[in-house]
Parts: structure tokens; C-alpha cells; sequence
């Protein structure tokens, strides 16, 4: 059994113990007495201020090593109220090291006293702050935070709030102000509201809720469209656009682009208006339709021409050659019936290729004023003989019918093709109508027809009741060579032939069909405010002949032969030539020549219109007459020949020979003699040599022409430069120079020109006024001019000083 220790031991032990833990402890103690003076330290003291124990105790520096805690327990005045108290709880104060650092801290300080209670000493315990501290700001920092981010959260929901109101607001703003439709609908498509624009484009109103419907409004056509959209819609999932045509409330139908969003068992639809786009676009097509065909047309023209010239030199070489057969053989039946089979199929095969010219609208028109109606109704006759007995034809006119300007032969030629091609499409029994009135084109019709000027119009609508035209058959029917004949049957070039027709003559056609009902081609030709001219028609008179002198320019051998042999055998008196300066130098002989008979293609310098030009100059009373397979542009331009050409087409009969030559030759004859004061020549003693000066080729070579009828000598060039070469090779008169001229300006010409030729006379055609300036006059001749302008100035010329 274990016996306790002994209490002297027990005692030295425990204050052993005591010592070891003071020395040792995890807190720091100082004791002072009651003035300062330090006693005792532990180690952990003097490890955290650095300090050796011998510089402490037996010191009175507690209030250097704590300065504030210094003054707390020994200033004369706050000292004696704590040191009375007896203790102070856990003061924070910082701790003064010895390398003069500053180390927050906590005391906790007990006063102790004698028996007589007279204050003994103070111990100080000393613990370290600053983790402490550390977590005290922590705390102090997050407080602060939390109280910020509760500040932050409350003015966040006040601008949340705020934003809500805002956007609340421009919400509605935009809902009432937004050009396009905003809707919000029930999964069916039934409409819940919609903003005012729905009511601007729609027509429809807030009082027509909410029994509308987009199934209601949507064009029958695009039903099953719309179907398969709220289908998709249902299954949640968003159209981002679909475009539809919904009904207006007044009439028609609006185009709308729309993007649909599903959201629970609503749809939020943002709809545009697009039908104005949409007719652009459909203008653009039409257009880009267009060029292509013209550009399709073009190029058929351009092989068409080519092919056209030669082809048609051959027919009439085949022809010509038949008809003088036909009068070798006029006896002999057989050969006949054989040179007729002939002939036909030279027939076949000018009008295979008049087809091809009149689909590339280079078939040379010789339009006149006409009125239709009487075209219409001379036509009646032929047209039922070419119909038959089955087909019934009602033709009405409108009174008060307006004047057209067109061909009266084409025209013919393509009411044919129509009635023929509806007869076909009646199997030779029905009825055909032809209707003829008034028409006003409008823009509206114009932007859905890119080739149609809007205005004034006669219609002529030709309707059957045949079987009607499928509209994918209708999209090309006026395609050349497509046909819906049997082989054999149709060449597919009589309805390209009309729509060329038409097109060359400004107008335009357009078809309207049900299958099983039947057909309308409409044809509008524009109005023209001119009289009709009643122009005599020659085909039905005799093929006479004559005794007068022909003089023929052709450089195809072949042709030239069987036509000087025609002509010949019609009793003519004929004269050849197979260029035109051949034939300039024949009628430079002093020959009597009545009638030039040229072909428009010639090889060689001289073109055929300068070769009549200077014919008619030589011979002024002899007739024109041109020839061609091809008429190209020398005397045909927009499609129409030149006024007071006359022109016969090859190839052509000895018939149609004889009727065009005799009405040309009577023509020139029966011309209204000149009066006196009509002769606009010029006497040779006042005839003047002129120096022409424009660089446009067309109104140089009309001005010089102008001046050549006036009996004056002109010569004309394109530039400054070349009038100063000219000026120094040649005497001139008078200089006609344009003011805007290439390089140098016709003043700065003028200038010069004055300047080496002080004698010559300065006329500027152009816009201007007369001209006076630095020494320089000169009269103005202004753009348009025609010949009595022309005179005037020349006139006003010579009595310049």
C-alpha cells in the first residue's frame, strides 16, 4: 500500500510544478508592482517580444513595453479607479518588441494585496491577439460584406423592379407602335389579341374576338400548310418562318412572313408584311424572264438573219425559174400540175422562213394607221372559208374604236395562225369569237407585265371553245418550233410567229385557258392619234407589166438572172448591175431610168440607201423599189420600215412582181407635181462648200444629206483635228462644227479655224445662242434641226459681214 508523500515534499513538488507551468505556459505573464517595477516574466514572454530576462526584471519598463496599458493602470487619474477595482478583463492593447515591432494583445490583469489590503503586487496575463484580431475583422469584413450585399440585393430588386416596370412599359410601347403584327393564339390558331398593326394590314379589329381564326384567314390553298405548322407548333416546337397569304377583312389577301413560338398553351407570332416584297420579286423574276428572253431572241435573231439572206436568194432563184417554166410550159398539163407541187413548196419554205424572221422580229413591217374593225371584218370571208361550215364565228366590235399603226398583212397572217389553231383545237366544230374594243393598260398591270408600257390600247381577243390549254403546255406556247401536233402536223412556229409579230409592233399578248373550257389570246396594240390611211391594196389587182426602164442591182448572179428574165418577159426594158457603183456609174450615162430596183444587201462602199439617195439625186422623178431576204437595218429600224420605202420580200412570184412594180412606178407618176416656190435647191451661184463637223455618225451623215438637198457641197468629220486637216487641204466656205466635240471644243475650233481662214463662216449646231466673243460671231443652227431651219441659218449666214 502506497503511502502519501510527505507534505514538505508534496508542497516543493507542487510549487516545482506550478513554476514549470507559469515559465512555460502558452500565454505570456509579466508582474509588476504596484510602480512599475517588473518581477517576473515567463519564457513565452520573452520569446514573443525578443527581450533576455535580465533586461526586464528588476526594471520599471511596463509602460515602455505596453504604453497604453501603462497609462490604463499607472496615469495618476484612470490608474487608482482600476488598480481600486482589483482587476481588468481582457483589454486590448499592442505589445512593444524589442526590435520595436508592435504585437496586438489581450490582458487580463488581478491586483493583489497584503493582510492590511494594501496593494501588493498586479500580475498580468498576456495573450496573443492576433489571430484574434484576425477573425474579429473577419467577422467585422463579412458583417460588412453581408451588410453590402444586402444593400446591393435590395437595389437590385429596385432596379429589377424598375427594369420590370420599364420593359413593362416598352412592352406595351412596342406593342402598340410596332409597324409589324404581334399576336399571341390558342394551340388551334385561334387568336387571344393582337396589336394595332394586325388591324392596319388586316383590316380586322379587336371586336372581331374571338371567333377569329388563323385557319379562318388563311387562303384555302395554303390550309394544309398551315396545318402541318400548328402541328409542329403543338409538339412545342417554334417556327422560325413561315410564309402565308391571310385574308383582309375588306378584300384580298396580305402575304405575311411569320416566326411562331410556342410557350405552354399559348403561341406568340411576330408577323412582317410582305406582299409588296413579294410582288417585287415577282416583277424582278418577270423581268430576269424577260431578258433572257430577249437575250434568246436576240441570238435566234441574229442566226435567223444570216440564214434568212441566203436561204431566201436560193427560193427565189427556184422561184423565178418555175414561174418562167410555168409560161414555157403553159400548154402541157402535166408539167403544170408538177411545176404547181413546185411551187407550192417554195411557197412552204418562204413562209417557213418568214415565220423564223417575224419570231426574232426581223420581219420588216410596213405599218400604216388601221382600224381594226374593218381589217376584221374584210377578213370575215377568208377566215370562213379557211374554218369550214362546223365552226361558227361571232365577231363584235366596240364603237368609237381607236386607231393602231401596224401591218396590215402580218396582221393578217396572224388572226389566221389564231383561227386556224383554235379550229384545231375544236376538232373543227365550235364557236370562235372575235372581240375587238378599247383598252387602258394601267401601272398596275405594267409591274406585273415588265414588257407593257401602261397606256392607251386596242384589244383584239380571238376565244374558242376547244379543249383548252394545260398551264404547263401554256408556258410555252410561244416557244418557236414547240407543238403539240402530231408530226407532220404543225411546224410549232404560227403562234411564235404572232407573239413576234405583236412584239415587233409594240404591243403585247397574253393567253388565257381552262382545260375542257376553252382558249382567249388577247392582243393589245397601242393607240396612235392619226387618222386611218386608207393605202390601196395590190394584191388583188392584175400583173401587168410595162415598157419603162428598170435598172437591177443584185450580185447574185443566179437571182439577178431569173429577175432581169421576169421583168423582161413583163415587157420591161431592163438594165443590170451587181454593185452599186457599177450601178451609180449607169445612171451617171444620161440613160432615162424610171424605177431602181436594188437589192438592200450589197458588197462594195456604196450602200444601197446612199445609192438611191444619189439615183434620186441624177433622176429626181425615178421610183425606188428594195429587195432582200434580210432587211438587216439599212432601211428598217425599230422593227418598221423607213417612211416612203417600198420594199417586196424575197422570195416573190412573177405575179407579185409585176403587181409591186406597177404600183411603184404609178406611184412615183401620179406624185403631186411641184409648185412653184417648192424647189428648196439652191441656185449654183449661191451654192456654198460647207465643212460638217459632229462626231455622231447618224447626224453628221443627215446633216450633209440636208445639205445635199439644199444643192450645197458637204463634207463631213468627226473631230477638231480632222476639220484643221481639211481646212488646209480643201476651200471652204462656211464651218457647221457641234460645240461638244471630242479633244478639242468646236470654239476652240472655231478659233482656230478664224484665225488661218478669216473669210469663213461659223454656224454651231447645238443648243446654244449665237455666239460673240474675243472677235469670234457665229449663228447657231439647234438641235432638232430640219431643212427649213437648215435654210434660215444659211440664209442669215450670208448676210454676215
Amino acid at each position: 500500500m502506497n503511502q502519501p508523500p510527505d507534505s514538505s515534499a508534496f508542497s516543493q513538488l507542487l510549487e516545482e510544478d506550478t513554476e514549470e507551468l507559469y515559465e512555460n505556459a502558452p500565454c505570456a505573464y509579466l508582474s509588476t508592482l504596484p510602480d512599475g517595477t517588473i518581477i517576473k516574466v515567463n519564457a513565452t514572454f520573452l520569446e514573443w517580444t525578443g527581450y533576455a530576462r535580465t533586461a526586464l526584471v528588476g526594471q520599471k519598463r511596463f509602460q515602455a513595453l505596453l504604453p497604453v496599458a501603462g497609462k490604463v493602470f499607472y496615469d495618476t487619474h484612470v490608474g487608482p479607479l482600476l488598480i481600486m477595482q482589483g482587476f481588468v478583463r481582457e483589454l486590448a492593447f499592442e505589445l512593444v518588441c524589442e526590435n520595436g515591432q508592435r504585437m496586438p494583445v489581450l490582458l487580463n490583469s488581478v491586483l493583489k494585496r497584503d493582510a492590511a489590503g494594501n496593494p501588493l503586487l498586479i500580475r498580468t496575463t498576456i495573450l496573443d491577439a492576433r489571430s484574434r484580431r484576425a477573425y474579429e475583422e473577419e467577422l467585422r469584413r463579412a458583417k460588412r460584406k453581408a451588410e453590402e450585399a444586402e444593400a446591393a440585393v435590395r437595389q437590385l430588386a429596385e432596379e429589377l423592379e424598375c427594369r420590370v416596370q420599364q420593359r413593362t412599359q416598352e412592352r406595351d410601347r412596342i406593342w402598340r407602335i410596332s409597324q409589324d403584327i404581334l399576336a399571341v393564339a390558342a394551340l388551334d390558331g385561334t387568336f387571344h389579341s393582337f396589336n394595332p398593326a394586325f388591324t392596319r394590314i388586316l383590316g380586322w379589329s379587336e371586336e372581331d374576338l374571338p371567333a377569329l381564326s388563323a385557319l379562318g384567314l388563311v387562303e384555302p390553298d395554303h390550309l394544309p400548310q398551315l396545318r402541318q405548322v400548328l402541328e409542329r407548333l403543338s409538339a412545342g416546337d417554334p417556327v422560325e418562318r413561315v410564309d402565308l397569304p391571310l385574308r383582309h377583312k375588306a378584300s384580298g389577301y396580305r402575304w405575311l412572313s411569320m416566326a411562331i413560338r410556342p410557350e405552354g398553351d399559348a403561341l406568340y407570332i411576330v408577323g412582317r408584311d410582305i406582299t409588296e416584297e413579294r410582288k417585287q420579286a415577282e416583277v424582278v423574276r418577270k423581268m430576269e424572264d424577260a431578258l433572257r428572253q430577249a437575250q434568246k431572241m436576240d441570238a435566234i435573231g441574229k442566226l435567223t438573219g444570216g440564214v434568212a439572206h441566203d436561204f431566201n436568194n436560193i427560193l427565189q432563184v427556184i422561184a423565178g425559174n418555175l414561174e418562167l417554166m410555168r409560161l414555157e410550159f403553159a400548154g402541157d398539163a402535166r408539167a403544170g400540175h408538177r411545176l404547181q407541187q413546185a411551187r407550192f413548196a417554195v411557197d412552204r419554205g418562204a413562209k417557213l422562213a418568214s415565220q423564223l424572221l417575224s419570231f426574232a422580229r426581223r420581219q420588216p413591217l410596213q405599218p400604216v394607221p388601221t382600224n381594226l374593225g374593218r381589217v376584221v371584218r374584210e377578213l370575215d370571208d377568208l377566215l370562213r372559208r379557211a374554218l369550214g361550215a362546223s365552226v361558227e364565228i361571232e365577231t363584235i366590235v366596240a364603237g368609237g374604236l381607236w386607231t393602231v399603226s401596224l401591218d396590215r398583212n402580218q396582221l393578217e397572217n396572224a388572226l389566221l395562225n389564231l383561227a386556224v389553231n383554235a379550229r384545231d383545237a375544236m376538232n373543227g366544230e365550235g364557236k370562235l369569237t372575235i372581240e375587238l374594243g378599247n383598252a387602258v393598260l394601267d401601272e398596275n398591270y405594267a409591274q406585273q407585265h415588265p414588257d407593257v408600257d401602261p397606256g392607251q390600247y386596242v384589244m383584239l381577243a380571238v376565244s374558242d371553245t376547244g379543249s383548252g390549254i394545260p398551264p404547263e403546255v401554256a408556258e410555252q406556247i410561244f416557244e418557236p418550233f414547240f407543238t403539240t401536233k402530231p408530226e407532220g402536223k404543225g411546224t410549232g412556229l404560227g403562234l411564235s410567229m404572232v407573239h413576234g409579230f405583236v412584239k415587233q409592233s409594240g404591243g403585247h399578248i397574253k393567253v388565257y385557258s381552262e382545260v375542257g373550257l376553252g382558249t382567249t389570246f388577247r392582243i393589245y396594240l397601242p393607240r396612235v392619234l392619226e387618222s386611218e390611211a386608207r393605202e390601196p391594196d395590190v394584191r388583188g389587182k392584175p400583173a401587168d407589166g410595162g415598157a419603162e426602164t428598170i435598172l437591177i442591182v443584185e450580185d447574185d448572179q443566179a437571182v439577178q438572172a431569173t429577175t432581169v428574165e421576169m421583168l423582161s418577159s413583163l415587157g420591161y426594158k431592163v438594165l443590170k448591175a451587181v454593185d452599186g457603183q457599177s450601178a451609180l456609174s449607169i445612171l451617171q450615162s444620161g440613160i432615162q431610168i424610171d424605177l431602181l430596183f436594188t437589192d438592200v444587201v450589197m458588197p462594195g462602199p456604196l450602200r444601197s440607201t446612199d445609192l438611191a439617195r444619189k439615183a434620186q439625186a441624177i433622176l429626181p422623178d425615178i421610183a425606188v423599189l428594195f429587195t432582200s431576204g434580210y432587211t438587216q437595218s439599212a432601211i428598217v429600224h425599230g422593227g418598221r420600215l423607213d417612211a416612203g420605202v417600198e420594199l417586196i420580200s424575197k422570195p416573190y412570184r412573177r405575179e407579185d412582181l409585176a403587181r409591186k412594180v406597177r404600183h411603184v412606178l404609178d406611184k412615183a407618176k401620179t406624185a403631186a407635181p411641184k409648185k412653184p416656190g417648192d424647189d428648196v435647191s439652191t441656185p449654183e451661184s449661191s451654192r456654198l462648200r460647207i465643212l460638217v463637223v459632229e462626231d455622231n455618225p447618224d447626224s453628221q451623215h443627215m446633216l450633209c444629206e440636208l445639205l445635199g438637198v439644199l444643192g450645197h457641197s458637204a463634207r463631213g468629220v468627226s473631230s477638231a483635228e480632222s476639220a484643221l486637216d481639211a481646212l488646209r487641204s480643201e476651200a471652204f466656205d462656211v464651218l457647221l462644227t457641234d460645240v461638244g466635240l471630242p479633244g478639242k471644243s468646236g470654239v476652240e475650233l472655231a478659233r482656230e479655224a478664224v484665225e488661218g481662214h478669216p473669210s469663213l463662216r461659223i454656224i454651231f449646231s447645238s443648243g446654244c445662242g449665237g455666239i460673240k466673243e474675243d472677235g469670234l460671231a457665229a449663228l447657231c443652227l439647234p438641235k432638232p434641226y430640219n431643212l427649213e431651219r437648215v435654210m434660215d441659218v444659211l440664209a442669215r449666214s450670208a448676210k454676215q459681214p
